[in-house]
């Protein structure tokens, strides 16, 4: 062999003294295959000394499966889907095959990246959210490649995958009460969103469930980014009277409310306490370190994975992974002051 040249398969054929077909029957494992043990040894011998690699893209001409997944995403900005694509990543990596990402903010929309995926380029496609279109999901429909709404659904799709946003916000408002707080406001997700809106419900059953009616002067929207929930938290805090307490429906909304809070003189948590959905490695070093409510993102990621390859993309699917879910104590909740 020549330096720096591709080892084909008929190198490895000329190596072990076989017919090229046999290389690549024995590489797929054809159980078709009928050979003596030791040339079978021989060939493996070979595809190792060599450093054989099958070309990826005759395979999936050949097989019609690119060993890829997509996953599209909303904003690279919400580092809530790090954890999504993570979890997606090691799924997809277990099944020998990679992930590719595409967000909405890049692209403007998913169609663009949704027709780059088409004609068989991806094996299984997951939508973390940023598409609203009937005629989209009709189309992927069409395509008969496996989808999935990964943490979001509509109305009229059949197939997703969500966390138990509700728990998360019961969970939430629960530790507020027993601190001891009345007035607990709620810094809600952005107009439109799937998981805005199961947290915001979560919130007001939460209240209620615990003689505390819900108060709609005390909920203000914030954009799922820390300017979002800046200008939210600054909106709340010149309302009269102030809550004593916030539940926040995204970590990086309470990132700019915490901010927010310090620029309008409020003292977290003796005069304010605040507590997010989702937990970040960056919440333990604000100031103060962030409570929060951790979900199982990473197994969100991983579980779309999982469904893609295990069901039809005719069979609908409608799953919540609703565990394991922790509140995390931290320094932003206390009691209110007297």
């Amino acid at each position: 062999m020549k330096p720096g040249k591709r080892v084909t398969l008929a190198d490895v054929a000329a190596h072990a003294g076989v017919d090229r077909s046999v290389i690549s029957r024995v590489m797929n494992s054809d159980p078709g295959l009928n050979i003596r043990p030791e040339t079978r040894e021989r060939v493996l011998a070979s595809v190792k000394t060599l450093g054989y690699r099958p070309n990826a893209a005759a395979r999936t001409l050949r097989t019609r499966q690119s060993r890829t997944f997509g996953l599209f995403i909303p904003d690279y900005a919400n580092p809530v889907y790090a954890e999504i694509i993570k979890g997606a990543e090691a799924a997809a990596a277990d099944r020998e095959c990679v992930l590719v990402t595409g967000s909405g903010r890049v692209a403007g929309s998913a169609k663009p990246y949704l027709d780059l995926l088409a004609d068989g380029r991806v094996d299984g496609l997951l939508l973390a959210g940023g598409v609203r279109a009937s005629a989209t999901l009709a189309a992927l429909r069409e395509s008969r490649m496996p989808w999935l709404l990964l943490n979001w659904s509509m109305t009229d799709a059949t197939r997703h995958i969500v966390l138990d946003d509700e728990g998360a916000a019961a969970m939430a408002v629960e530790h507020l009460v027993s601190l001891g707080h009345r007035r607990i406001a709620h810094l809600a997700g952005p107009d439109g969103s799937d998981t805005a809106s199961r947290r915001a419900s979560g919130y007001r059953a939460a209240m209620r469930l615990h003689g505390r009616a819900p108060d709609p002067a005390l909920v203000v929207r914030a954009d799922y980014t820390a300017d979002g929930g800046f200008q939210a938290m600054t909106e709340l805090l010149g309302r009269t009277p102030r809550p004593t307490a916030v539940f926040v429906a995204n970590v990086a909304s309470a990132i700019g409310a915490l901010r927010a809070a310090y620029r309008c003189g409020v003292a977290v948590p003796r005069e304010l306490s605040i507590v997010a959905v989702h937990d970040l490695p960056l919440a333990e070093y604000l100031i103060p370190a962030l409570t929060t409510v951790r979900m199982p993102l990473e197994e969100l990621g991983r579980r779309g994975v999982e469904a893609l390859t295990t069901t039809d993309p005719d069979t609908p699917v409608a799953e919540t992974v609703d565990g394991p879910m922790e509140l995390v104590l931290r320094e932003s909740t206390a009691p209110p002051s007297a």
